[in-house]
């Protein structure tokens, strides 16, 4: 496995402006959490009105529709998120969801080519009582392989996401299965909360160093999670959970990252709401 460490030449002059308080990490926000407007343009319009610096919409949508509200807006779009990955998953035992998958993802990869993205967002496979964990290794190494000449091509990265599908549950893991393919067009998206549950995003960020594509912005608490269910530890603000946010900044700004970190995050279903979202994105920058 190569290193996950950056060397400190290529980190000349970062600390320098880590330093000087001008950390340009870029302000996104994930399609799902922009809980107002009706129509793609007004989702947009609300996004710009709260603060944010670009949108990571779904695949999957009206192009034409997003390349408008993209123009209209100014709103650049970092990243797609494949709609499709929890329904037809590249393990599925069976070959035609397979297949399914295989064309979902690529629908996704020219979505994003045609919107300017560099990045899509894919769930790799869940292991589950009817997937192992081999079988899932396998089945998604084989499937994801097919799509990588398109992803050259059209210059957009595969980023897989670390989600709650029982797989790739360690950063040294994570990483092996991404250096696998052996192109810097499979990455890793990172998501801060959902680690929590075996975990600290710090160390993750660490071990993946230069693998990580984009990141995600999500809080989550241990012990609500404890009192009420998994899934509950999600229902908490920014900055009130157990995601120590200035040892994430520290371990994002020690491998010179200095992309995008985009809100999935509940709490958008207002004005207010949104522009709250992005004031406590704006403070964990500050961290």
């Amino acid at each position: 496995m190569a290193s996950a460490m950056v060397s400190a030449s290529s980190l000349s002059g970062f600390s320098n402006l880590i330093a000087s308080g001008t950390r340009s990490l870029k302000k996104g926000i994930m399609w799902g959490s922009i809980g107002i407007g009706q129509t793609i343009l007004e989702k947009f319009q609300a996004a710009k009105e709260a603060g944010f610096d670009g949108v990571e919409v779904m695949s999957h949508l009206d192009r034409n529709e997003v390349l408008r509200a993209r123009d209209a807006t100014g709103l650049p779009i970092p990243s797609v998120c494949g709609a499709l990955h929890w329904k037809f998953p590249l393990s599925d035992p069976d070959p035609k969801i397979r297949e399914e998958g295989v064309a979902a993802l690529k629908v996704a990869l020219e979505d994003a080519s045609a919107y300017g993205a560099d990045t899509v967002l894919l769930v790799p496979g869940r292991v589950s009582d009817n997937v192992s964990y081999d079988d899932c290794w396998n089945r998604t190494v084989e499937e994801i392989q097919k799509v990588i000449p398109l992803a050259i091509n059209l210059k957009v990265k595969i980023a897989l996401e670390n989600v709650w599908n029982n797989f790739l549950i360690s950063p040294i893991e994570a990483a092996s299965f991404v250096d696998k393919f052996k192109t810097p067009y499979v990455g890793f998206y990172f998501d801060c909360g959902n680690i929590l549950v075996y975990g600290w995003p710090e160390q993750w960020i660490k071990i993946l160093g230069r693998r990580i594509a984009k990141v995600h912005i999500k809080e989550f608490s241990r012990k609500i999670a404890d009192k009420q269910g998994k899934g509950a530890g999600f229902g908490v603000k920014l900055l009130e959970g157990d995601v120590n946010w200035p040892a994430v900044m520290k371990a994002l700004d020690d491998i010179g990252y200095n992309g995008w970190t985009t809100i999935e995050q509940p709490g958008g279903d207002t004005t207010a709401g949104l522009k709250d979202l992005c004031d406590r994105l704006i403070s964990i920058h500050n961290s």
